[in-house]
């Protein structure tokens, strides 16, 4: 199915809803890295994603093709071996995202990877981290200052991307500098991602995330173990016995929370179901709006006004 860039794509009733196309979408970690070179660095041939990145061309041609689908790259040209693309509004609209994804990287991970590099706000010039606000009420917000639940299109089997042709990735961890080796550990798959949100949401034992999300055992088990390995998420019993074990989220784990209300705004402006939302979040009484600001000087942040320099 190919979606008009443009403008926002009408679902149809009763399938996948907003949730499901942004997972599916940037939950897969090979996706993650074309989508970072593609937004900060505007890469837009194969041959050069091909250079960037330890990735076979049927790997890359298989993303491209998914990304072209859901209207976030648009091809350009036809000639074989020479196409290129280029952005479409849907998928500048993924900067937010992946700037927290950047900054939760260097907050988190950074002491482990110097090679990361840092980003300046050039409207202050300072080096800064995006800091998630309300745009109701201008102030900052922590993950349990929102209320969360399921809109008329939200449900737990509506919210699991049902179908993928993508090969599994790699899992590799030492790909080398700006590449996300842990966010890719936790939202660089659609399974580790729901899970995520289903903590967000209140999960906490084994059994509630597998009754909400209908996965294999085997599947919460590795992931819950993973998580628990990243410090994301902390168990209040014996990790290896994950079934019998309850876990709450870490600082390390709400400070994913900007990367996941970011995306979550993102398939919610540009895939529409026409029930209705597929998630309702509330702010204090009001309905909460995410924007991001500058650390150093509170300024709205736009994906221009920043740029990438050394670590320090």
């Amino acid at each position: 199915m190919i979606h008009p860039p443009d403008r926002p794509s009408a679902l149809g009733a009763g399938g996948d809803n907003a949730i499901a196309y942004a997972i599916g979408t940037v939950a897969d970690e090979w996706t993650l890295l074309i989508l970072r070179h593609s937004v900060r660095d505007g890469t837009m041939r194969p041959a050069d994603w091909q250079r960037l990145l330890p990735i076979s061309n049927a790997v890359l041609l298989s993303r491209l093709r998914h990304l072209s689908d859901v209207g976030v790259l648009v091809p350009v040209g036809d000639r074989p071996g020479r196409r290129e693309f280029r952005l479409s509004p849907r998928g500048v609209g993924l900067w937010p995202f992946l700037l927290c994804v950047w900054a939760w990287e260097l907050t988190w991970a950074g002491g482990a990877r110097p090679d990361l590099t840092e980003m300046r706000h050039l409207g202050c010039g300072a080096v800064f981290r995006p800091v998630l606000v309300c745009r109701t009420c201008g102030v900052q917000v922590e993950p349990r200052e929102v209320d969360a639940e399921f809109g008329p299109s939200g449900s737990w089997p509506r919210s699991t991307p049902t179908a993928t042709s993508r090969r599994r990735s790699s899992g590799s961890t030492s790909l080398g500098g700006g590449f996300f080796p842990e966010t890719r550990a936790v939202v660089g798959n659609r399974w580790s991602a729901i899970m995520l949100g289903a903590a967000y949401l209140g999960a906490r034992r084994f059994p509630d995330f597998q009754r909400r999300l209908g996965v294999p055992a085997t599947v919460v088990a590795d992931r819950l173990r993973t998580f628990s390995e990243l410090g994301v998420l902390a168990p209040s019993g014996d990790p290896d016995r994950a079934t019998q074990s309850s876990y709450h989220l870490t600082d390390k784990g709400r400070a994913l929370f900007p990367a996941v209300i970011t995306a979550l705004e993102w398939g919610q402006r540009w895939f529409v179901a026409p029930e209705g939302p597929a998630m309702v979040l509330d702010h204090g009484g009001h309905r909460f709006e995410a924007v991001l600001v500058c650390s150093a000087c509170d300024e709205a942040l736009a994906g221009r006004s920043i740029e990438t320099v050394p670590a320090r």
